[in-house]
C-alpha cells in the first residue's frame, strides 16, 4: 500500500496544485471528506471551503470555490472554478465583500440566489483565512 497520495487541483486557467500528500481534507457540499492512502474510489461534489493537504513538511491549505473531486488509485483530482492559497486571502477585503453582498437588492428569486451564493463564498473564504 502506498504511503502517500497525489493531490491535483485544476482550475479553468491552470493546474493550481500537483503535490504528494499523506492526507487530504476537502469540503464536500454536505460536509468534509478526509482522504488517506488506500481510500476507495469515489466522485463527489465540492462546496465552498478549505482544502487541507498534510505532507511530511507540514500542512498547507487553499480555498476551493466548489467543483468536483474524484478519488481513484491514490490520486485525488479536484476540478474547481477557483483555488486560492490561504496565505493569499485578505480578511479585510473579504469582510467588505460580505458587507457588499448583504446590501444587494432582492427583488427576484434569481437576485436572492446570487446574494446567497456570494455570501456563502465570502463566508467560506473568511473561515479559511481565519484558520491559517
Amino acid at each position: 500500500m502506498a504511503s502517500t497520495i497525489k493531490c491535483l487541483v485544476v482550475t479553468p486557467e491552470q493546474t493550481a496544485l500537483d503535490q504528494d500528500a499523506e492526507f487530504v481534507a476537502l469540503p464536500l457540499y454536505d460536509g468534509e471528506l478526509g482522504v488517506a492512502p488506500g481510500h476507495s474510489p469515489m466522485i463527489g461534489r465540492l462546496g465552498y471551503g478549505q482544502l487541507r493537504i498534510r505532507t511530511a513538511s507540514g500542512t498547507t491549505s487553499m480555498y476551493l470555490d466548489g467543483g468536483f473531486v474524484q478519488v481513484n488509485n491514490n490520486v485525488v483530482s479536484i476540478l474547481t472554478s477557483r483555488a486560492v492559497p490561504a496565505t493569499s486571502l485578505d480578511k479585510q477585503a473579504i469582510e467588505k465583500q460580505i458587507e457588499a453582498a448583504s446590501k444587494l437588492p432582492i427583488l427576484t428569486d434569481e437576485q436572492l440566489d446570487v446574494r446567497e451564493r456570494r455570501l456563502a463564498q465570502a463566508r467560506a473564504q473568511l473561515r479559511v483565512a481565519r484558520a491559517r
